[in-house]
């Protein structure tokens, strides 16, 4: 029985992670674009602006996280923001999600960060559950605002 494994992704990768990717902008009702999908992070691989982990298991890949390096002022240190996740539908309630979590928050220790920031639509109750059962804790102190430029 094959297990699972979590690692960074690779160029090889990326036909069945941009598939992954255009199916997990699906899931936050972009239209399907895998061209789109695949130049993203293509150019996410190519300009090495982040870190990307893939679970998987035998030779599928069945899911993705992706982490931006960002910075605190008010901690004046180096951390990530965990921007996306993405299990594929079959391989959902299988420890994926946790593995990749759990890999991010090992990266992000090797690499010396100080924390993780993550973001999940009010709706998206499995992937809060998910969240709080690693240790996250949802922010009440400061309310996220955000603001679209050239949409």
């Amino acid at each position: 029985m094959s297990m699972l494994s979590v690692r960074m992704a690779t160029p090889s990768d990326l036909k069945v992670l941009a598939e992954l990717f255009d199916a997990y902008r699906g899931f936050y009702r972009q239209p399907s674009d895998i061209e789109r999908a695949r130049d993203f992070i293509s150019e996410r691989m190519a300009r090495n602006d982040s870190w990307i982990l893939v679970a998987q298991k035998s030779d599928d890949l069945l899911g993705f996280c992706q982490l931006y390096p960002s910075f605190s002022s008010t901690t004046t240190s180096r951390i990530a923001i965990l921007n996306d996740l993405f299990v594929a539908e079959t391989a959902r309630a299988q420890g994926v999600g946790r593995a990749l979590m759990r890999a991010a928050e090992d990266l992000g220790r090797n690499l010396g960060l100080s924390g993780l920031e993550l973001a999940t639509a009010i709706s998206n109750a499995p992937a809060q559950d998910l969240y709080e059962k690693q240790g996250w804790r949802r922010d009440q102190e400061f309310y996220y605002y955000s603001k679209k430029l050239n949409a």
